[in-house]
């Protein structure tokens, strides 16, 4: 019988592109509809803040080395992905991630919960030479990263391209995003103090690659890494509220 209808509705041009877009509707619809409701799904986060000008370049430069690849940045509600890399990941944590890094592969360990938790001495040393501090790694070497110096001339179109999309940068953050690009890596600079206003008491500054006087790809991708999963405490307050 099922053979026979699969025929016929071959055979019927007219007949076969009408169960095409059927069919595609229903997919469709599976996928459109939760979009409808996403207010009321996505966790809020008053203190959530945007990636500086210097974290964002990192994160570029994450994406640009294929890090995602064999690293995600999603912690599933399992009770041992819980146990081994803390809190699962809520939808808002990756609220102003354009695109989101999510991922499935895991060649490498998740890095959702990573920032913070080793020195950037620690990370400098790691993708240098991963073994030196991880014998079994099978990670490439990043170590031209520290040779590299980091582009600066137009980061602040960056900003403006991630406002386009949501990301609530503001003209001042545009303006001096040049500034604050260095002044995250020099803590005794004067830009430095424009970084802590626009971005927050909590925001890392500091000469990432030990090099307060270079500012390098790898200053940026350290700072990347370094605020993974700090953009909000929101996963933090999710847990404990759950254990009450």
């Amino acid at each position: 019988m099922g053979e026979f209808f699969h025929r016929k509705i071959e055979r019927n041009a007219i007949g076969f592109v009408l169960a095409i877009i059927a069919v595609a509707s229903i997919g469709g619809l599976v996928e459109i509809a939760p979009l409808f409701t996403i207010d009321d799904t996505v966790e809020a986060a008053p203190d959530m803040r945007v990636y500086t000008p210097l974290e964002l370049a990192g994160r570029n430069i994450y994406m640009r080395e294929g890090c995602y690849a064999c690293h995600s940045q999603m912690i599933r509600t399992l009770r041992d992905e819980v146990e081994r890399y803390g809190p699962y990941s809520l939808a808002v944590e990756s609220k102003y991630d354009h695109p989101m890094l999510w991922g499935s592969k895991r060649t490498g360990p998740d890095l959702a919960r990573m920032g913070g938790k080793y020195s950037d001495a620690w990370h400098v040393a790691h993708l240098i030479n991963p073994r030196d501090v991880v014998p079994q790694s099978v990670m490439p070497k990043y170590g031209w990263l520290q040779r590299n110096p980091l582009r600066a001339d137009d980061v602040g179109k960056h900003l403006t391209a991630q406002r386009t999309v949501g990301v609530p940068y503001t003209d001042e953050m545009v303006k001096n995003a040049g500034d604050d690009l260095y002044g995250q890596t020099d803590p005794d600079s004067d830009e430095s103090t424009g970084v802590g206003q626009r971005y927050g008491k909590a925001t890392n500054i500091r000469a990432f690659d030990g090099e307060p006087d270079r500012l390098t790809e790898m200053d940026a991708l350290v700072a990347y890494l370094q605020v993974l999963g700090k953009l909000t405490d929101a996963a933090h307050n999710n847990a404990s509220s759950m254990k009450e």
